[in-house]
């Protein structure tokens, strides 16, 4: 399928959000009706399950754009032929249609960091309906609360709060405690979003509270795709006091989970918490702490592809406008920094020769 004319037609829908559980039934009922081809086993499951994390660990490291087309490649052949397969049992079955959706997240996923949010969205609907069809419990849950956060991210807080509700009610008892712990703080980030403060800060207590006891937990790599558990609730809680005005526990929570990941596999969302956190201190006035955590963040940069990084350092020029146009040396400098990084660095998230598939 021509990639441009898809894109053309894939704008973020406020209706695709409003109702994820009945609009994906086509999707699921279609992995019971395609005519099934070789059998396929654990060992199969396994292979395509190590691909998809090296591609996620890739997309951590180096960025949405880095190997997307590659990614999509095997979605649409080796996972798509996974999915197409008899299997030797039913449970084989389970893990390969969880597998796959984990596939199309992280497709999703490249689409959003690229910034194309109705192509990201379709992905996510696609893989809420292999995530329920392969009945792994939390997973479906997981895929909706993405959904809530992207229109967090977007600012179409519409449908925000009742997607987090009914991620969380999908997971409720069904996970161990630190992925629900990812649950519970991007319910709070919904309640901020809706100025509920106290059930806000309410549910970060909760989050945190599983964080902590869930802490030998081993979560599924579904659920890593931000890395360890415990960096993303420490990053969400930062937008959740960023939300309420609170810019001294906000930079406090990004600072935390920028530490909180290894720093050789997590480059790229290291580098954007950091730019978070430098965001909050400026403007707490503290330009020089603020800078020396931009300029971390650019070092932290280096050697990724993505559009949402590029666009951190256009946000930090603008940020730092008034204190270069105050002779503040630090910040001129800093831009200066900033300018020949963006000079180096080209936005390559529309290469058109790019196929992606409507669905697989």
């Amino acid at each position: 399928m021509n990639r441009r004319r898809f894109l053309a037609a894939s704008a973020y829908s406020m209706a695709a959000s409003a109702l994820p559980l009945e609009s994906v039934q086509e999707a699921a009922a279609r992995t019971r009706t395609v005519k099934g081809g070789a059998v396929a086993g654990h060992a199969d499951v396994a292979a395509v399950r190590d691909m998809v994390r090296l591609f996620m660990d890739m997309d951590g490291r180096h960025g949405g754009q880095h190997g997307r087309a590659a990614f999509v490649q095997y979605l649409i052949t080796d996972v798509r032929d996974l999915c197409r397969a008899r299997f030797s049992s039913e449970q084989a079955r389970a893990e390969a249609l969880s597998v796959a959706s984990a596939a199309a997240h992280l497709c999703g996923w490249k689409a959003y960091d690229s910034g194309e949010q109705g192509l990201a969205q379709r992905y996510y609907m696609q893989t809420l309906g292999l995530a329920r069809e392969s009945g792994t419990p939390g997973q479906d849950g997981f895929v909706i609360r993405t959904m809530s956060q992207q229109g967090m991210k977007l600012h179409r807080p519409e449908h925000c709060l009742a997607l987090a509700e009914t991620g969380w009610d999908r997971a409720k008892g069904r996970v161990d405690s630190q992925v629900e712990a990812l649950f519970a703080v991007t319910h709070a980030h919904a309640l901020s979003k809706t100025g509920q403060r106290q059930a806000a800060l309410a549910d970060v207590d909760r989050a945190h509270a599983a964080l902590a006891a869930g802490a030998d937990d081993e979560a599924p790599f579904w659920a890593l795709v931000w890395g360890p558990p415990a960096a993303t609730v420490h990053s969400r809680t930062a937008k959740v006091f960023e939300t309420l005005g609170d810019r001294r526990n906000a930079a406090r929570q990004y600072a935390i989970a920028a530490a909180s990941r290894p720093g050789t596999t997590y480059a790229r969302i290291i580098a954007l918490d950091l730019v978070a956190q430098a965001e909050q201190q400026a403007k707490q006035d503290s330009i020089e702490q603020a800078c020396a955590t931009w300029r971390r963040a650019i070092d932290t940069m280096a050697g990724v592809k993505s559009t949402r990084t590029l666009k951190a350092v256009r946000s930090l020029r603008s940020d730092l406008r008034p204190y270069r146009a105050r002779g503040v040396r630090v910040a001129s400098d800093l831009d200066e920094r900033a300018r020949v990084f963006l000079a180096h660095h080209v936005d390559t998230s529309c290469v058109r020769d790019l196929k992606e598939p409507r669905s697989f």
